[in-house]
C-alpha cells in the first residue's frame, strides 16, 4: 500500500489506469512487441489509440526505477521523446503505457541480421541521428533539471511511420540538479555504450554524449559496436574507428550494405567527426548536444583539435577529479569494449 500511496499526489504525471483495463486493452497481453532488460512491451487499443505496454518482471526494474520513469518522462514533452501516456501501480503490478511507435526500434533497421528491412537510405539515417540530438539536447538543457539518459543505444530509439526517431526507456535516468556539476552514481547502461568516466563512477550528463557518439557509429556503419561474430581486429567499432582515423581510411566504415550511403560518402565523413567529438575520453572536450544539433544542422562546424583515442586505457585522461574512490570499478572493457 505505502508503495501504491507514493503515486497518489505527484505532480504532472500521467494517467493512472488499472492492470483490468490494461489486460483488456492488451487483450490479456497477446501481442508481443519485444523484451527488454525489465520486462516485455505488448501492443494494446486504447480509446482508439494504438498503445505499447510495458510489463515490468517484479525482478527485474525495481520501485525506484519505476517511479523514476513515472515521474520524469510523465513531466516532459517534447516530439523526440516517447510519451508516456499512462501507468499502473496496483499490488504487485508495475506497467507503462507508452504511444505506440509503428516502425519499432532502431537497432532493428540497422543490424543487417535479416533482410526483412531494406538498408536506410543516408537521409533518413541522418534525420534519426538529428532527432536523437534534439531528444538529449531537450533533457540535457532545457528541462528544469537536468536529465541524463543513461542507456542511449538503438534499442531505446523508436521510430514512428515516418521513421521520425524518439528516446525512449527511461528507467534508469537521473536528475541532475542545475548547480550541481556532476552527480555520483552506481553503475547503470548498457556495456559498448558506457562513458570511460564510469570507471569512476562520477557522472553527467556527458556519458549520454559518449553513448551516443557510439550510436552514431552504429548507424553510419550498420554494425553492431561489438560484435563478437566478426574477426578478432574487427569485434570492436569504436577500436576500429581509431584505426581507420590513423590510417585516413574513414570511407571503409561506411555501411557497404547501402549503395546510397557508398554515394554520400563525403557527408557521412563530416557526421563521422561529429562522433569522434562526442567520443572524446575526457568529458570536458566532448561538445554540449545543443552544440552537436548546430553541426548536424549546419549552422556550426565540428571541432577541429581532436583526440583521436576513443577507448580508455587508463583512468587519468578521464577529466576527471583524479581522487575519487569508486566501490568495485567495472572492468575496461565493459566500458569501451575489447582493447
Amino acid at each position: 500500500m505505502e508503495e501504491e500511496e507514493e503515486f497518489g499526489d505527484l505532480q504532472g504525471t500521467p494517467m493512472r489506469l488499472t492492470f483490468q483495463q490494461l489486460n483488456v486493452a492488451t487483450e490479456q497481453f497477446t501481442d508481443k512487441l519485444g523484451e527488454g532488460g525489465f520486462g516485455s512491451v505488448f501492443k494494446g487499443q486504447f480509446a482508439d489509440k494504438s498503445i505499447a505496454v510495458k510489463r515490468l518482471d517484479r525482478a527485474g526494474q525495481g520501485m525506484r526505477e519505476f517511479s523514476a520513469e513515472v515521474q520524469t518522462v510523465g513531466s516532459i514533452h517534447h516530439i523526440n521523446l516517447v510519451r508516456l501516456i499512462g501507468f499502473c501501480a496496483e499490488r504487485s503490478h508495475r506497467l507503462l503505457v507508452y504511444e505506440y511507435m509503428p516502425k519499432g526500434s532502431l537497432d532493428t533497421w540497422i543490424y543487417h541480421r535479416h533482410d526483412n528491412n531494406a538498408p536506410l537510405d543516408w537521409s533518413t539515417r541522418c534525420k534519426i541521428i538529428t532527432h536523437v540530438a534534439k531528444g538529449l539536447s531537450y533533457l540535457h538543457e532545457e528541462c528544469t533539471k537536468r536529465i541524463a539518459h543513461l542507456d542511449v543505444k538503438p534499442q531505446n530509439i523508436l521510430l514512428d511511420e515516418y521513421f521520425n526517431a524518439k528516446l525512449s526507456d527511461f528507467g534508469l535516468c537521473k536528475l541532475i540538479d542545475r548547480d550541481i556539476s556532476q552527480v555520483v552514481t552506481r553503475m547503470r547502461g548498457t556495456p559498448g555504450y558506457l562513458a570511460p568516466e564510469w570507471l569512476t563512477s562520477q557522472i553527467t550528463e556527458k556519458a549520454d554524449i559518449y553513448s551516443f557518439g557510439v550510436v552514431v557509429m552504429e548507424v553510419i556503419s550498420g554494425r553492431k559496436n561489438i560484435d563478437t561474430s566478426r574477426a578478432e581486429e574487427s569485434i570492436h567499432l569504436i577500436t576500429l574507428l581509431e584505426e581507420k582515423v590513423k590510417y585516413d581510411n574513414l570511407v571503409d566504415l561506411i555501411d557497404k550494405n547501402s549503395n546510397d550511403m557508398q554515394a554520400h560518402k563525403q557527408d557521412i565523413v563530416q557526421i563521422m567527426k561529429l562522433a569522434m567529438w562526442c567520443l572524446q575520453i575526457d568529458c570536458k572536450r566532448r561538445p554540449k548536444m545543443s552544440e552537436v544539433v548546430k553541426v548536424l544542422e549546419g549552422t556550426m562546424n565540428v571541432e577541429s583539435n581532436i583526440d583521436h583515442n576513443f577507448v580508455a586505457t587508463n583512468q587519468a585522461t578521464f577529466g576527471i577529479a583524479g581522487n575519487v574512490k569508486s566501490s568495485v570499478p567495472p572492468l575496461a572493457s565493459h566500458v569501451s569494449g575489447p582493447r
